[in-house]
Parts: structure tokens; sequence; C-alpha cells
């Protein structure tokens, strides 16, 4: 592992725990057309912007809607769905970590900024710990979404200091965030549903079932208190 400096996280299904929701609500839009959402489209789906998330069920699952009709669906679903998330397992413990030891980092989330609100309104204070978020459904420099490495790149050069890709560490949950990180050339630890086949967890630099297993010092950052 390479030593870093510089720390950029996801937040659905890594930080918060809303990737059963967001699975349940596309269920339901397919059901509401008779279509099943098999779970090799799923994984093309994780992790992606909402434009994308719609293209690829409108198209993959046959839908006769528009992907604007579809996007319209599962915003409308997702102000109500989401509005009560948890946090994952570890999240807040090493957020706080990092923030006290003064390591910056920020948020590279494929939502958009609207949706990020309605997420994280439980949640104000620890968000508030983040140098900077970058929404790629939404932010203007992120041309394309993960698994392209842009909303990364972004992310990175938006701290004061500029950090090279090989001085951040990327948090993901997603094979497609693993990919983009990989992509950025970052290292990165995914911590993925337990439903992620073996062959796409090879991109990733550490797996973790969990972010409580994360010891900072591997990365050259400080270690948790004993």
């Amino acid at each position: 592992f390479r030593k870093v400096s510089h720390v950029i996280f996801d937040m659905d299904g890594l930080l918060l725990d809303t990737e059963p929701i967001y699975e349940d609500m596309t269920r339901q839009i397919a059901k509401s057309y008779g279509k099943p959402y098999p779970f090799d489209v799923r994984m093309r789906i994780m992790g992606t912007t909402e434009q994308l998330t719609a293209k690829i069920a409108v198209t993959e699952l046959g839908l006769p809607i528009s992907v604007e009709e579809f996007m319209k669906k599962f915003s409308e679903l997702g102000r109500v769905r989401l509005a009560d998330v948890n946090l994952m397992e570890g999240a807040e413990r090493l957020l706080y970590h990092l923030h006290d030891n003064k390591v910056p980092f920020a948020l590279a989330t494929s939502s958009s900024d609207e949706m990020v609100e309605v997420k994280t309104r439980n949640h104000r204070e620890l968000f508030k710990l983040f140098h900077h978020q970058v929404c790629g459904s939404t932010d203007p420099e992120v041309k394309a979404g993960k698994p392209a490495p842009d909303i990364f790149l972004v992310a990175a050069s938006r701290f004061p200091s500029k950090p090279k890709p090989n001085d951040c560490l990327v948090f993901e949950d997603a094979p497609n965030g693993v990919r983009a990180a990989k992509s950025a050339g970052m290292q990165s630890v995914m911590v993925p549903d337990e439903h992620v086949p073996e062959e796409m967890r090879t991109d990733a630099t550490l797996v973790l079932s969990s972010l409580e297993e994360f010891k900072p010092e591997q990365f050259g950052l400080p270690p948790f208190p004993k």
C-alpha cells in the first residue's frame, strides 16, 4: 500500500445504508410495468449517476417510459424513502478520526445536490466535516459518471493543496466506483455489498467487510487511538 495524504469517500452504500432502498425503488418501478430487476442490471446501475441509472434501467429492463419519466418517478420515491437513512457501521468513527487528525477528506457521490440534501438531513453535523462535496449528477465539471475517473479527479483538484492522484485514497462500495478510482490512478478501499461477486472486487487495493476493519496506518494515516 502507498502512503496517502487525502481521502475521498463515496456516499451511498458506503457511509449511508441506501443501497437496499435504491434496489427496492428500482424494483418497484420495474414491477409496476410487469418487469423483473435482475442482479446483473443492478450491478451495472450501482454507483452511477441518476441520469445513467435511469438510462440503464429503461433500456435494459425494457420499460415503456422515457428516461425523464423514470427519473421523475425515482426522485419522487427517493424524497420519501431516503429521508431517514442510517449510517453504515464504522462511518462516524472513521470520519471523526480523520477530522480530529486534520486529514483532509471530500465526498464524491453520483447523487444530485438535492438528493444529498435529502439523504444527509439526519446527519448534518457529520457531513459538515467534509472539506467539499462533488455531486456527479449535477456538477458541471463531472463530464462522465463512474466508472469514468472524472468525479475523483475533480474532487482531488478542489483540495487547496491539489494532491496528485497517488496521494489520494478512495473509499467505495460499488464496482463502478472502484473502477473509477483505478482509472484516476488512486488506491481504493472497497467495502462491497455481500452479493458483489469476487471477480467484481479485483480492481480494489483492499477489500473489507466493514469500515470498522480499516487500519489507517496501512496507508500512512494516523492510527485509531488504542
